[in-house]
């Protein structure tokens, strides 16, 4: 029986965005499965206690470093996003009541894990996202980055679609809270947290310890 690596992702976060790639060639390298745990961001699960409209400190940080650690990596961070995953006011931090995206996106990242292709999935389409794709959400753009890794988006959407995806994202909100953490991504491993992209070489680190490396 294998080995588990859950990893608590949010289509919403840059950092997530930039683990991906490590964590598919970690999959590679190891006798491990990486389980992506869907969850919704911050701004969604927390919006009364995350944002104080008087201090922009953490987002203008989180915009800079994201940008800087994207492009050493190789992997562009591009803002704004077009359109963000998130409707928000970023004068007052207010979140929209209205969310056309997020609820979707994190439901089909559910849906592709349950097929296989979780980790596939969230690569492709946080890369779109966060890749400078304007637009992203609507045409043909959406559907054919999610071809390319083997899926079809409109049968990710009817899959959905009064499907019980819901409960998984709040379970794995709760399994996210009983880790330790809080925050995006968050690789958990024989119980042991690991939070930030800049992370997983801790994470092979443990994972060597193990006696799992291939």
């Amino acid at each position: 029986m294998s080995d588990f690596v859950d990893v608590f992702w949010s289509f919403r976060s840059p950092y997530s965005r930039l683990v991906v790639p490590d964590l598919l060639k970690l999959r590679d390298d190891f006798h491990v499965t990486v389980r992506l745990r869907p969850v919704l961001p911050l701004a969604i699960r927390f919006p009364q206690s995350l944002f104080d409209p008087n201090d922009k400190r953490a987002p203008k940080y989180i915009v800079r470093d994201s940008m800087r650690r994207g492009q050493m990596l190789g992997r562009p961070v591009v803002y704004p996003l077009q359109p963000d995953p998130v409707v928000q006011d970023f004068t007052t931090m207010k979140v929209s009541d209205h969310q056309p995206h997020i609820h979707r996106l994190t439901k089909l990242g559910v849906e592709a894990t349950r097929q296989g292709k979780g980790l596939e999935f969230a690569g492709h389409v946080s890369a779109m996202i966060f890749g400078g794709t304007q637009g992203w959400d609507k045409g043909s753009i959406f559907s054919q980055t999610v071809e390319e890794i083997g899926l079809d988006l409109a049968a990710l959407d009817n899959a959905i679609e009064g499907g019980d995806h819901a409960e998984d994202i709040e379970s794995n909100h709760k399994a996210l809270d009983a880790s330790g953490h809080w925050g995006v991504p968050t690789m958990v491993f024989r119980d042991e947290p690991l939070f930030g992209q800049d992370r997983v070489d801790t994470l092979r680190w443990r994972l060597e310890n193990a006696g799992l490396a291939r």
